[in-house]
């Protein structure tokens, strides 16, 4: 920063002759201290400022690595473990250091949803095992309807998972429950989904037969999120 004949005069004036200190004309001039200090031939002088030496430096990479293997380990055992190989330092000072260097944990990433009461069902099937039946065996399956909103469970043994089992399971589970929820979600299955246009898709006539008499709508989910934009509502 370059500066006027007239103001280093009126600096080296008020250092000299008035024994204003640095500080004192940086504040009333508004002009920078090394300026100041240059003009008055102070610059080379100014001592260095001392470098601040934290006592946790030279655990630091100890502590680094113990919490690599423990994350969630306190700073008071910490403080335990390092005091006895040197350390003078409080247990305070040791408390901010390991705030800085504690690794974070992982966040997982999820979709929060959330349901209106009588909203949505879940629909799905469970393979149990086979089962001796006269004459040879046959496959078990679990039925499975859940409320998304309250979580509450219908579930019923069947040998068939087929459209007919199904529309039988979702009328003894409604049953169960007293109502039918506005929404049935369901997996990708063939007794649910005969094909699939991109994302649209074409249901089974059985269950739109039984979603026309309880004014369901079908919802179904390939990949975890729901899809199908062909969907019958209250007809």
């Amino acid at each position: 920063m370059t500066t006027t004949p007239d103001r280093e005069a009126e600096i080296k004036r008020l250092h000299y002759a008035e024994h204003w200190r640095v500080g004192t004309i940086v504040a009333q001039l508004g002009v920078h201290e090394d300026v100041v200090r240059r003009i008055l031939g102070l610059l080379a002088q100014r001592p260095p400022r001392p470098r601040h030496v934290c006592l946790v430096e030279p655990y630091a990479d100890f502590v680094a690595e113990t919490l690599k293997l423990y994350p969630r380990l306190r700073s008071t055992r910490l403080y335990d473990m390092i005091k006895p190989r040197g350390y003078t330092g409080s247990v305070r000072t040791l408390r901010s250091h390991v705030a800085k260097v504690r690794p974070k944990p992982k966040r997982e990433a999820f979709l929060e949803l959330h349901f209106f009461k009588g909203e949505q069902a879940q629909v799905d099937w469970a393979y149990v095992g086979k089962v001796p039946v006269p004459g040879g065996e046959r496959p078990l399956w679990l039925f499975v309807m859940v409320l998304s909103w309250s979580r509450a469970l219908w579930a019923e043994f069947v040998f068939e998972t087929t459209a007919y089992s199904l529309c039988r399971s979702l009328v003894r589970a409604s049953t169960y429950f007293g109502g039918c929820t506005r929404k049935w979600l369901f997996d990708n299955a063939k007794a649910v989904v005969l094909e699939r246009y991109g994302d649209a898709a074409r249901f089974h006539p059985g269950l739109v037969d039984l979603q026309r008499f309880s004014h369901r709508l079908i919802r179904t989910s390939a990949t975890g999120q729901p899809t199908g934009n062909i969907l019958w509502g209250d007809l």
